[in-house]
């Protein structure tokens, strides 16, 4: 099988970086066509700054990188400094980029690709706010179709919401982009909080990150110290949940989920329940499903296979 044609749209954000390094790692399985950047965990400038920093780590500064949109549709930017630090990237000293910004907006690039791209053979892996993506559905229609399938983190049901009660960061941002892409029609996999909760950063598994003694290795564990001091107080839990890393895991090791195709539909208008990701997981409704809603994950498998990766860089 030829490798997965993907493009990562991100805002890294310490677990969107170990999201890019797992696919970078994996050349035999995903090739990254692109990263295209949009505002969330911190603003565009340093999110489209920070994926540079993530493939000059991976040794990867050949991956073309474009910076998308920098506000939601028709909202101010929520942004999420409070955890993942001022730079987004906070943990590790790591050097400025060196490889340029492509010249190209992300979403002109997200639509020529998909143009460009024989229909269905690329998938979208959106791992924050999905501005980028709709704004290209939006300017776009005929792209939808030609879109093999959609992958992202976001969301999230049972275990409700992780910016207000009811919503989770990334749908939150924004939802009305979230909810353009959800009546898409393209097929879509929603890693939400109910399954990345459960992919949680003990000591060991950071133990063996750094146990790898080379610079991804290190960097890695240095961004999760960081990044779970956040969710180890607030949750109450033994690590932090690396959420968005399921995402390319999924890609390249399916079995290791399982979850429900149903419908999920997103909240837009009420102050109360903004950004909400409605799933009909019990299917009460006559809404048709739109998407495999995750809900487990064999979290030992999850994180063998992504040191036995990451040890590849």
């Amino acid at each position: 099988m030829p490798p997965r044609k993907i493009i990562i749209d991100t805002d890294p954000g310490q677990d969107d970086a170990v999201a890019i390094l797992l696919a970078l790692a994996s050349p035999d399985e995903i090739e990254v066509l692109g990263i295209t950047a949009v505002a969330g965990n911190v603003p565009l400038p340093l999110t489209a700054k920070n994926a540079r920093i993530v493939c000059e780590l991976a040794g990867r500064p050949d991956v073309p990188v474009h910076a998308g949109c920098d506000a939601p549709i028709g909202r101010k930017l929520v942004t999420a400094e409070h955890v993942h630090g001022k730079t987004g990237l906070d943990g590790p000293d790591l050097p400025d980029p060196v490889m340029p910004l492509q010249e190209a907006h992300a979403v002109d690039f997200i639509i020529d690709t998909l143009r460009a791209q024989a229909p269905g053979t690329v998938t979208l892996c959106p791992l924050g706010p999905l501005t980028n993506i709709a704004t290209a559905f939006t300017r776009a229609p005929d792209i939808v179709s030609r879109v093999q399938e959609i992958v992202l983190m976001g969301g999230a049901y049972f275990e409700v919401g992780n910016i207000t009660p009811a919503a989770e960061f990334n749908i939150y941002v924004d939802p009305e982009a979230a909810d353009i892409v959800f009546k898409s029609g393209a097929p879509i996999v929603i890693m939400p909080l109910d399954v990345t909760h459960k992919a949680l950063v003990t000591k060991a598994r950071n133990d063996a990150f750094r146990a790898l003694r080379t610079p991804v290795g290190i960097a890695v564990a240095q961004m999760t110290d960081f990044f779970e001091r956040f969710d180890k107080e607030k949750y109450g839990s033994e690590g932090a949940p690396l959420h968005d890393p399921c995402v390319t895991a999924y890609l390249l090791n399916p079995d290791l989920f399982s979850g429900r195709h149903i419908n999920v539909a997103v909240e837009t208008t009420s102050d109360l329940t903004l950004g909400m990701t409605v799933a009909d997981w019990w299917r009460v409704t006559d809404r048709a499903p739109n998407a495999l809603f995750i809900g487990d994950i064999d979290a030992d498998g999850f994180f063998a296979l992504l040191t036995e990766r990451l040890a590849r860089l």
